[in-house]
């Protein structure tokens, strides 16, 4: 597997300002060309770290999640990394291998690894190893519900997690999802969607459910509202609630993309 890994920079003096880059009210597109060295940010109780913070809960922007590209240097990391104790999250690692403790378990993470955390999990993660690691963390606050018991914490790799095709496509269009869909518990949805050359979402999805996207492989034409934009590997897209969607991946090669969503909780009927 191959995974599109930020290394910042800048342009030069004599590159065009143009870009790809859009924010509106329905949805927004962050071209890999905006994650650059001054706009990363540093966190409290990470050593030898950086991060491309791509998605943040603000008014007109994504309301349920945060979104890190995260780059963690030789002898970095947190024994203290998450501080809301409300806040689950996903840890996908696309650069390098990455030393995560979970409740005392020690797991080598390395390319392509997941790990889920549900709140207060205690967890830690260090890069022990001689170049940078580079991974996605998702975090949202978890929505408890009476009778509902939290999720377990787990690791694995997308190695093991099978592609499931969309029905009717003939494996052009599939998902590899990373918990059983019927499972309450869980009240997001962190997946890989893949598309072959050809594949295409034939119809402008339109639902409940915010989007993020963070292309990790290959480029497409992707619909956003009422727009066909072209998108690459290292692009990332948000998507609002009801926010139509399709894409036409046209190849030459795969399609995939790292997908959040929030599923399974009823509307909240109080802002």
């Amino acid at each position: 597997m191959t995974y599109y890994v930020p290394t910042g920079g800048l342009p030069g003096q004599t590159e065009l300002t143009t870009d790809r880059a859009a924010f509106t009210e329905a949805y927004a597109v962050l071209p890999r060309g905006t994650m650059r060295d001054i706009v990363t940010s540093r966190l409290p109780h990470w050593e030898n770290t950086r991060l491309w913070v791509i998605a943040r809960p603000l008014s007109g922007f994504a309301e349920t999640f945060s979104w890190y590209v995260v780059e963690v240097a030789p002898g970095g990391g947190s024994a203290a990394p998450e501080p809301d104790t409300g806040a689950e999250g996903v840890l996908f690692v696309v650069g390098g291998t990455v030393s995560l403790t979970l409740d005392g378990v020690l797991h080598r993470v390395e390319s392509g690894g997941y790990a889920f955390l549900p709140p207060g999990t205690d967890w830690a993660l260090r890069n022990d190893a001689e170049a940078n690691a580079t991974f996605h963390w998702i975090r949202k606050a978890y929505e408890r519900v009476d009778g509902v018991a939290l999720p377990d914490a787990f690791v694995t790799h997308e190695s093991d997690v099978p592609v499931q095709p969309m029905p009717g496509t003939d494996g052009a269009w599939g998902t590899q999802r990373f918990v059983d869909p019927d499972d309450v518990r869980h009240d997001m949805h962190v997946n890989i969607v893949s598309f072959e050359p050809g594949g295409a979402i034939p119809f402008p999805e339109t639902h409940v459910m915010e989007h993020g996207l963070y292309v990790l492989e290959g480029k497409a034409v992707y619909l956003l509202n009422k727009d066909w934009v072209e998108v690459q590997e290292g692009d990332f897209m948000w998507l609002r609630a009801f926010c139509p969607q399709a894409c036409y991946a046209g190849g030459p090669g795969r399609f995939r993309y790292l997908l959040y969503k929030d599923v399974n909780r009823h509307a909240s009927l109080h802002m």
